[in-house]
């Protein structure tokens, strides 16, 4: 494989579980993955605690953002591989059309932003959230990506959400 596939996480608002997928891609791809992250909604800045997790797993911070998915829906923007969504607001909403037909999954994780209490259990929910989101990006990344056709690909793909 001579470039790298791209990967766009998307999520409602781009705050929490999308920017962690976009991380983890960009981390552990392996120069195969690159991350890119999405929403439907944005909120325009990243989750505080989104970065806290980030960082305290040695995981590089610098240049997420929380941005319209109409981003990668421009005709100048990456060409997107697969696009994954992760809450399943977005998993309903339609998308737009994304040039090159990406491989589209759903990987639903709980959104950690949503939880509420103490800051000890809204923590341990963005640290699950990173937890479930690293094992699926741990797998994607272990797939033989240069000898899978698009549908082996999206199969791959739904059994690892």
């Amino acid at each position: 494989m001579s470039q790298p596939l791209n990967v766009l996480f998307l999520c409602t608002g781009n705050s929490a579980r999308s920017i962690l997928g976009e991380a983890l891609v960009n981390r552990l791809g392996q120069g195969r993955l690159r991350g890119f992250s999405a929403g439907s909604r944005p909120k325009g800045a990243v989750h505080p605690m989104t970065l806290e997790v980030l960082a305290r797993a040695g995981l590089p911070t610098e240049g997420l953002r929380s941005k319209s998915w109409d981003e990668f829906a421009a005709a100048a923007a990456p060409r997107m591989d697969i696009v994954i969504t992760v809450c399943d607001a977005a998993a309903g909403e339609s998308c737009p059309l994304w040039p090159g037909q990406p491989v589209r999954a759903h990987w639903g994780i709980e959104d950690p932003a949503a939880v509420e209490g103490a800051e000890d259990r809204r923590r341990a929910a963005f640290e699950t959230a990173l937890e479930r989101m690293r094992q699926r990006v741990e797998a994607l990344a272990a797939l033989p990506l240069e000898r899978l056709d698009r549908a082996a690909l999206g199969a791959h793909l739904q059994r690892i959400g």
